[in-house]
């Protein structure tokens, strides 16, 4: 007899996750949130139409110790990248993402918002949406030894 696959089973495999409908990207979201990432890990291929930032995410999904891993989070189809609150001659100042939300335009256009702390924000417009998050190391124990914590946990 074969058992059901559990959710456990899958705590030490690197994720790849592909959003290309806006109802896909709450799971990327989820999985974002809280990551840290210094600015200049952020980079935008013009030519080649991709934004890309390496992130430091907590790994909500593990819910055992408290760890992290790097990944890239990947838009592609990017025509646009715009930044509020986040200052362009500081590379090594650390941004922590809080959100990232999808706002729709015309004809299957739209942006891809990630929001950060501090009233920071990065609109990444796009011809459509496809963005990946893709895990490219193995996980560490998290160096605070604890989860990030909100208002109201």
């Amino acid at each position: 007899m074969v058992d059901d696959a559990r959710f456990e089973d899958g705590g030490e495999k690197a994720l790849r996750l592909k959003a290309l409908e806006p109802e896909d990207l709450p799971v990327i979201a989820s999985l974002v949130q809280d990551a840290v990432f210094p600015g200049s890990e952020m980079t935008w291929d013009r030519r080649g139409r991709r934004f890309a930032v390496l992130l430091n995410r907590f790994r909500w999904e593990d819910g055992r110790s408290p760890e992290r891993v790097q990944s890239v989070l990947t838009i592609e189809d990017a025509v646009r990248v715009a930044s509020q609150g986040v200052e362009r001659g500081d590379a090594d100042m650390v941004l922590s993402l809080l959100t990232l939300e999808w706002e729709p335009g015309e004809d299957g256009t739209g942006a891809c918002v990630l929001t950060l702390a501090g009233d920071g924000a990065i609109r990444v417009e796009v011809e459509a949406l496809e963005v990946t998050l893709t895990d490219v190391t193995r996980p560490y124990v998290a160096p605070s030894g604890k989860k990030p914590e909100h208002p109201g946990d």
